[in-house]
């Protein structure tokens, strides 16, 4: 009988049956869909990291930058094949628990730790890009309007607290209170149409640009005679594996799918897509500003294009990744609210649902990420850290780590040389790039 929780309420995790591999949930009688999860992991890549991606081809040039991320997108598959075959033979069903079948609970709550950094800091990145879309900013001296400036003049109402309290209270905090993420999958799904849009306006605006002969002419390869150093290739990595970043969300929702072994496969279908944006928009976004592309290419839609059509299309492109972000940001808080849970309350979080604990725990993140957003106007510096530390221990060291760990005696020799050789390209890139970045 599943247990219950102090106010009458249901499973968190429902009780399962194993049968030949495949979990069969007893509470539900349709569960989550291949399509869903589909949408849910894509979402859960697509998210601030894409407005980076054009920067680096501007270092790498185009056809190394579009070899890099097949590599990545190449490792991250093997990774989650990894993970997912431990869970499958395994007892555990999620990622903390893998971690603590290998390494105990040392390596539970350093991954749970792991993940806390990580997709906290990204969902107050979420906030401040949002912030800065709809309010402004000031970079470098410089002062960059938002939307409601621009159309409203600037009022009390077009500040940044009051304009993210807004995005908080009716556009977040209605998603972030849905207990299933498999009930995130049309939001999911419009996020990715809402990016494959973005993809869709920046390549016309580039072909458009480059028939009026506005272009540069693109590097195929780095241009190492401008300031570009050997070193700086390395940089690059962090940004493309923080894109692909979506590991700790591949449990709870495989944990909601009719059959859990469709989960690899959705993974599969997810990397295909995002490859493809990624691709598009690091291309189309270079083509279009050339060298003047900045690390967040969204700066670059707010500079003034002189005609009413150029400065329509620039609040279209700026208004929609906004409102992907906040797409986004239910699916990242999900899979923290859920580490968060099991680092804090432990086996009480995976055996039953306790609807204070929930109700208290999502709305303390969700005023916690709003006061960070509000108080720190810009942490690049900090998603640079994760893009170099947690988030390549929770994609490749973590993973890898478990198929050498080997305590089910499963795996396989080449499973070895990859977990190696992921684990000496996690290393190896993240201490380059640390390195760049503290000499710059």
């Amino acid at each position: 009988m599943a247990p219950q929780t102090e106010d009458g309420g249901g499973p968190l995790l429902p009780e399962v049956h194993h049968q030949e591999g495949v979990v069969y949930d007893d509470r539900r009688s349709v569960g989550g869909s291949i399509s869903g999860a589909i949408f849910n992991v894509s979402t859960g890549m697509v998210g601030a990291g894409i407005m980076s991606i054009p920067a680096t081809f501007k270092v790498l040039g185009i056809v190394p930058s579009f070899v890099v991320i097949l590599v990545i997108a190449f490792f991250v598959e093997v990774t989650v094949d990894f993970l997912l075959k431990y869970t499958h033979f395994g007892e555990s069903h999620t990622y903390a628990g893998l971690m603590n079948e290998s390494f105990g609970k040392f390596g539970s709550v350093g991954l749970q730790l792991c993940v806390l950094i990580t997709n906290l800091g990204a969902l107050i990145i979420y906030l401040i890009i949002i912030g800065d879309v709809l309010s402004g900013s000031q970079t470098g001296g410089s002062v960059h309007l938002g939307i409601l400036q621009e159309w409203f003049g600037d009022h009390w109402w077009t500040s940044r607290e009051y304009s993210l309290l807004i995005v908080v209270l009716f556009g977040l905090l209605p998603l972030v209170l849905l207990r299933r993420i498999d009930s995130l999958r049309h939001a999911s799904a419009v996020s990715i149409l809402l990016a494959v849009l973005f993809v869709v306006m920046c390549s016309g605006m580039a072909i458009y640009a480059m028939l009026k002969g506005r272009t540069e002419t693109p590097k195929l390869v780095p241009d190492f005679s401008h300031g570009v150093s050997f070193i700086d290739l390395f940089t690059t990595i962090p940004v493309f594996a923080t894109a692909f970043g979506c590991h700790v969300n591949v449990h709870p929702i495989r944990a909601e799918l009719d059959k859990p072994s469709e989960m690899s496969a959705a993974v599969r279908i997810s990397l295909i897509v995002c490859v493809a944006i990624y691709f598009a928009v690091g291309f189309f976004g270079y083509l279009l500003f050339g060298d003047s592309i900045m690390a967040d290419m969204l700066v670059n839609f707010d500079e003034s294009s002189g005609s009413l059509i150029g400065t329509t299309l620039n609040d279209i492109i700026r208004l929609s990744y906004a409102i992907h972000l906040m797409l986004v940001f239910p699916v990242m808080n999900f899979s923290l609210r859920a580490n968060i849970e099991e680092l804090l309350f432990q086996k009480k979080a995976l055996l039953s649902f306790n609807r204070t604990r929930f109700l208290s725990l999502t709305c303390i993140l969700l005023a916690f990420t709003y006061l960070a957003a509000i108080a720190l106007p810009n942490i690049w510096y900090f998603f640079q850290f994760m893009g170099t530390t947690t988030v390549m221990f929770l994609m490749f060291i973590f993973p890898s780590a478990i198929i050498l760990r080997d305590i089910h005696k499963i795996s396989t020799t080449r499973e070895r040389v990859l977990a190696v050789a992921v684990i000496v390209l996690a290393v190896g890139t993240s201490m380059i790039a640390i390195y760049s970045n503290l000499s710059n």
